[in-house]
């Protein structure tokens, strides 16, 4: 292997931590409202998001493949910072202004996570050796997870802090105390400076040799319809992702409605960024516990392993249990990184390099789908039920998702059982 090469895997992790653990993520909600958007414009920026992750996702696949998956992450890093600057330069309760410089943040952070998706992971495993690959994935892959759980740590406590100027003005002279305007866009600054990381990185990668490099930008259609196809006729392929899909869009719903359920259950709103600290912390043991199961049973053993885990989850989330409910939300949370390796270690496994990339972005889009398909049928659940007392129409849509989550995965993992044994 070439020894430039053995670099990557290290410039791979570090991207992984400072794309993804972002400090703004636990006040992420009231970050918009508090620039002065109301809640139907913040429900239909992301909307925007959804949907432009969801067009561009395989296209951008497509290119990493052809053009190489080291210029789609430099495009995602640069994408990522000019998606910060324009929330660091909106005027607070700006009107017109304001309102579109938060689409343009939108569009430019969906942008991002596709070209990042699946062309990063490419990246990483294209650069192992050979030999024994699959083992130094699974490696690298529990470092990279861990690493992110780090990372999530640092930046929910940082971000949550950081946000309210209340105990920042505590430790600064008079002089220096911050106003609350400001207070708020240092979360954003903290991940304008991870995005410079994440370009450092990335102009620093080398571009593995694969199997369609050099070929032509006329080929990306091609390749594009060839590795959905080939995705939807791949037995093991198309049966993780499908099955993936259906328990993804649902926890990953509540991951993004976590605060309202947070405030459901009683506990104060100083306390979401530790939580988030926390999860980063529990998050560190997911991998290695997910190597050996994989390891031990099949496919389809630990996605039923997930989908039971979920379902008990979500049941034990709808009593809404003051302070105690936080541990059926952690433990949906850990599940979901136990979904995300197994998911990731099969595609890996089964797909060859001239259409990794593509087939990620295959399986991002699909998963994305599923979650903006789900979250808007979620959102309009809570329409139809009174919120009187506050929180009820929540606590009624998440009594209304455990059936449904039970009807849907039984009906794919029964389809997937007489699928993967039916002869070709």
């Amino acid at each position: 292997m070439n020894a430039d090469l053995s670099l990557n895997a290290n410039r791979y992790v570090i991207f992984s931590v400072f794309f993804t653990a972002r400090a703004y993520y636990p006040v992420l909600a009231i970050l918009f409202i508090d620039l002065g958007l109301t809640l139907d414009q913040f429900v239909l920026l992301n909307l925007i998001w959804a949907a432009t992750i969801f067009l561009f996702e395989v296209p951008s696949g497509a290119l990493a493949d052809i053009i190489g998956r080291r210029r789609l992450l430099i495009a995602a890093s640069l994408l990522m910072a000019i998606e910060m600057l324009c929330l660091l330069f909106a005027p607070r309760d700006g009107g017109t202004v304001l309102f579109s410089l938060c689409v343009i943040n939108r569009i430019c952070s969906g942008l991002s996570e596709a070209c990042a998706s699946g062309a990063d992971e490419a990246l990483a495993y294209d650069s192992l050796p050979t030999d024994n690959r699959e083992q130094a994935w699974d490696k690298l892959l529990g470092h990279a997870m861990r690493w992110r759980a780090v990372g999530f740590f640092m930046a929910m406590i940082l971000g949550g802090i950081i946000y309210n100027p209340e105990p920042l003005n505590s430790f600064l002279p008079a002089v220096l105390h911050l106003s609350a305007n400001i207070a708020h866009r240092l979360p954003v600054a903290l991940v304008l400076c991870q995005a410079m990381v994440c370009l450092w990185m990335t102009l620093h990668m080398v571009e593995p040799i694969h199997s369609a490099a050099g070929s032509t930008l006329k080929q990306a259609f091609k390749v594009t319809l060839s590795a959905a196809y080939w995705v939807m006729t791949h037995r093991k392929t198309l049966v993780v992702v499908l099955i993936g899909v259906a328990i993804d869009s649902i926890v990953r719903n509540f991951a993004t409605v976590n605060s309202s359920y947070y405030r459901l259950i009683h506990l104060p709103e100083w306390t979401y960024g530790f939580l988030g600290a926390v999860m980063g912390v529990l998050w560190w043991f997911v991998p290695g516990i997910a190597k050996k199961l994989n390891t031990r049973f099949s496919m389809i053993a630990n996605l039923g392993f997930v989908a039971l885990g979920s379902l008990i989850g979500l049941a034990a989330l709808v009593p809404a249990w003051p302070i105690y409910g936080l541990i059926p939300a952690m433990f949906l949370m850990m599940m979901m990184g136990f979904l995300g390796f197994t998911v990731s270690r099969v595609l890996h496994n089964e797909t060859d390099s001239a259409r990794r990339a593509t087939v990620l972005s295959v399986k991002g889009m699909v998963f994305n789908l599923g979650y903006g398909l789900f979250s808007f049928a979620f959102s309009t659940l809570l329409t139809r039920f009174p919120d009187a007392p506050v929180g009820a129409a929540l606590r009624s849509a998440l009594l209304w998702q455990v059936p449904f989550f039970a009807v849907l995965t039984m009906v794919l993992f029964t389809w997937a059982s007489v699928y993967l044994q039916r002869k070709r």
